[in-house]
């Protein structure tokens, strides 16, 4: 997939993911679902299996999930610069599109939580500040649920899918109710994945 991105572009780019840096409420992930929408259904930057790749794979690293934020940026970096064929443009602009998609990521959620937690810190009994917490739970669940659904929903037909389906419900019903490794989910979605089962 190839494309092209004026400075514009990439200024778009960086401040969508400066906006939702400031609603990453439940981690980076909890985005993905406006990510989507954003460098597949509207800019065509990426295509469904770059953007789930980039997560399965930075999710799959070693390492906070925040990953897949520069796996995408270098994603759409490279296909705007040709990809690897075209030498050290595409990895320039893949090195690019990460820089921009990680700085956009990091810095206004990072800025906000340093002044916010200083202050909840100092106020942490101000019934305000507990209710706000508490108000939070519900949204955090929300947002991940809707990345589940993306990730999943990315495929054809849920009919035809329908043992992709279970093994997200299974894999969602171990996650909440054991301390199964997420490691040891990720390994047994491999094999079925490498078996032909989903």
């Amino acid at each position: 997939m190839s494309s092209t991105l004026s400075m514009l572009d990439w200024w778009a780019f960086f401040s969508h993911f400066a906006s939702l840096s400031l609603l990453a409420i439940g981690g980076a992930i909890s985005t993905a679902p406006d990510i989507h929408r954003y460098v597949v259904d509207e800019q065509h930057w990426l295509n469904d299996i770059q953007f789930t790749s980039s997560i399965a794979l930075a999710q799959g690293a070693p390492g906070p999930n925040v990953l897949f934020i520069g796996l995408i940026g270098w994603n759409v970096g490279l296909n705007a610069g040709g990809g690897f064929a075209s030498g050290w443009t595409g990895i320039s602009l893949g090195l690019w599109g990460m820089l921009l998609a990680m700085l956009g990521m990091l810095l206004p959620s990072t800025t906000l939580a340093y002044f916010a937690s200083r202050w909840g810190h100092r106020n942490r009994d101000l019934p305000a500040v507990r209710s706000f917490k508490a108000g939070m739970a519900p949204i955090v669940i929300a947002l991940l649920l809707s990345t589940g659904w993306l990730l999943t929903g990315s495929h054809d037909n849920p009919a035809q899918n329908w043992p992709m389906w279970l093994l997200s419900a299974v894999t969602a019903l171990v996650v909440w109710k054991t301390k199964t490794h997420l490691l040891v989910l990720l390994a047994i979605g491999a094999v079925l994945g490498a078996l032909g089962f989903v």
